[in-house]
């Protein structure tokens, strides 16, 4: 299934689907991905106040620290030296964990750059300033499209087929931008290079071929929902936007049956991800 099936064509308006954004570093990736000038730290350690850049999305999560728990704050704080001194007299919040999963933290940082990603993906470049709701939504599909990658049965990075399929649309994401100067300099802004982006690329492939393989069986329509679709919905709709005569439902059926059934799996995926929620042990802080 493509990315384009999620949009519901055109009889009828896009579908409240869960966009698949970009995958930073999916739990069954190849290789992590660190933040440049940061190590990956637990819950309950400290993390170096020097040399600290923006991170890029590809480094999405904290191992929580052995054995703790999170803080009622949910948050990494740094002592700072004062004065070159080995006194800690003050706290900086350097990073805020903002999500769990199980015993995996998702900080304020993980978010922020996967916002980053997300606009450097759709051409969006410098991206416009987030506020609190988009974080919040931007932080809700990282930790879904995690969940969704560890339901995947065998590990499908390497297949041909979706390696393929990312390579075109990294293709199609360079001629987005006005140059190819452009195109590098929003890589170096992101502090990640093209074999990264492709790895997000491929992720988002696995987690399309999951929710397609999951819940496609389950989200044929019957004859009767497509023919009330026609009737009640694509008739008059057609009508109100183009001149006589209306297609038949014989020449749109295929189409209708596709809007129906997408609007199906957004249904049946909303209800999977609220299952997944409570046995993986997902929780949410504020940011």
């Amino acid at each position: 299934m493509s990315r384009e099936g999620w949009k519901g064509g055109a009889l009828a308006p896009p579908l409240q689907a869960l966009t698949i954004v970009p995958m930073s570093q999916g739990l069954h990736s190849p290789a992590p991905r660190d933040c440049p000038g940061r190590e990956t730290k637990g819950l309950g350690e400290a993390a170096p106040a020097a040399g600290l850049k923006p991170c890029p999305a590809s480094s999405l999560m904290r191992r929580a620290h052995r054995g703790g728990k999170f803080g009622l704050a949910a948050c990494l704080i740094v002592f700072l030296e004062m004065g070159g001194s080995a006194s800690f007299s003050r706290a900086e919040v350097l990073d805020r964990v903002v999500a769990s999963i199980g015993d995996v933290a998702i900080t304020q940082s993980d978010v922020e750059c996967e916002y980053r990603l997300e606009r450097f993906l759709d051409g969006q470049w410098p991206p416009p300033p987030a506020d609190g709701k988009t974080l919040d939504q931007a932080r809700e599909r990282l930790v879904y499209q995690k969940l969704l990658l560890e339901e995947e049965t065998q590990d499908l990075s390497r297949l041909p087929t979706l390696e393929k399929t990312a390579g075109e649309e990294l293709d199609g994401l360079r001629k987005r931008f006005p140059s190819e100067q452009d195109y590098r300099s929003a890589l170096q802004s992101l502090h990640m290079d093209e074999k990264q982006i492709l790895t997000t690329l491929i992720d988002q492939q696995r987690i399309l071929r999951i929710i397609e393989e999951q819940l496609r069986p389950a989200a044929a329509p019957g004859t009767p929902e497509v023919e009330s679709y026609y009737r009640d919905v694509f008739t008059p709709e057609y009508t109100r936007t183009h001149s006589p005569p209306v297609p038949s439902l014989t020449e749109v059926e295929g189409q209708i049956r596709e809007i129906l059934a997408q609007k199906k799996i957004d249904q049946l995926l909303a209800s999977w991800l609220e299952e997944l929620k409570p046995s993986r042990r997902v929780h949410f802080y504020s940011f």
